[in-house]
């Protein structure tokens, strides 16, 4: 057991350079661009689904809470809204970054994401017809500062530590526990148990994902990594993932039917992507 923490902190450690500086990259970004994101994808018109997901994709911290605050007051629409839940990867950039991940298979699954972001959200618009003029929608926009995944600090490098920190503490108890899992059952059991089920795992992966926390992409991108989860389901909990933006909207908007609705059809899509992809992996293979 002493070898396997040891094992752990040191493994882990070694992520906390690469992990410190993209946060500190992507907070200069989101303080010289965040009030110009949420001005794009209310101006965006009929193209708000393409916007939404080209700008969730992004890691941005707040950006799906702030897409559902401007939901909650109908200033977007439920298009948009999904196609912003759907592209957003939340942790899961910083933490392939951090394991050299190559950049082509990043490239390739927030492209999908993307893809299935845009389909999504015009795929909703379009059935639901919300075509409401811009001055008739009452404006609700404020600042969103709802969870301690979005630090709304002024300091950029303070910022980029406590994020740091709080994904260094999920990877090592992810990693800890993943770890003490393969020593007591063993790598190739163990990726059995989730890897032989076509069907389970991305079933259980997307309700992972609709967790509203960060710790879910981080469980999830390193269970990918190591060995554990399938590509489609690592694509399905990523999917269904919207980071802390489902808090803000089960808070700011009143409709409780309409929010379960949503969860539901980030489930649906999550969940059904990543089944289509291990079928398909399978006939390929």
């Amino acid at each position: 057991m002493a070898e396997i923490i040891t094992d752990t902190l040191v493994d882990s450690i070694r992520l906390v350079p690469f992990l410190f500086l993209t946060y500190l990259v992507m907070e200069y970004l989101e303080h010289k661009t965040s009030s110009k994101t949420k001005k794009i994808i209310r101006s965006s018109g009929k193209l708000g689904p393409l916007a939404g997901a080209l700008l969730g994709a992004f890691p941005q911290c707040g950006f799906s809470a702030a897409a559902s605050n401007l939901y909650a007051g109908r200033v977007i629409t439920l298009g948009k809204l999904i196609a912003v839940y759907l592209s957003t990867s939340d942790e899961m950039i910083p933490v392939f970054l951090s394991e050299h991940v190559p950049l082509a298979a990043i490239a390739k699954i927030v492209a999908g994401k993307v893809l299935f972001g845009m389909a999504a959200g015009f795929a909703i618009d379009f059935v639901l017809c919300r075509r409401r003029r811009q001055e008739d929608m009452q404006k609700k926009i404020g600042h969103i500062c709802d969870h301690d995944h979005c630090h709304c600090d002024s300091s950029i490098l303070r910022s980029s530590l406590k994020h740091t920190a709080v994904i260094f503490f999920y990877i090592v108890l992810v990693s800890l526990c993943l770890n003490i899992a393969i020593f007591f059952i063993g790598e190739e059991t163990l990726g059995k148990i989730v890897l032989d089920r076509p069907l389970a795992g991305p079933l259980i992966a997307a309700l992972a994902g609709l967790i509203p926390n960060c710790a879910s992409s981080v469980v999830l991108t390193q269970l990918y990594i190591g060995g554990v989860l399938s590509a489609g389901s690592l694509f399905a909990g990523l999917l269904a993932g919207a980071g802390v933006g489902l808090l803000v909207l089960f808070r700011e908007n009143r409709n409780i039917k309409e929010n379960m609705m949503i969860l539901g059809l980030l489930y649906a899509v999550g969940a059904a992507a990543g089944i289509a992809l291990d079928l398909a992996s399978g006939l390929a293979g």
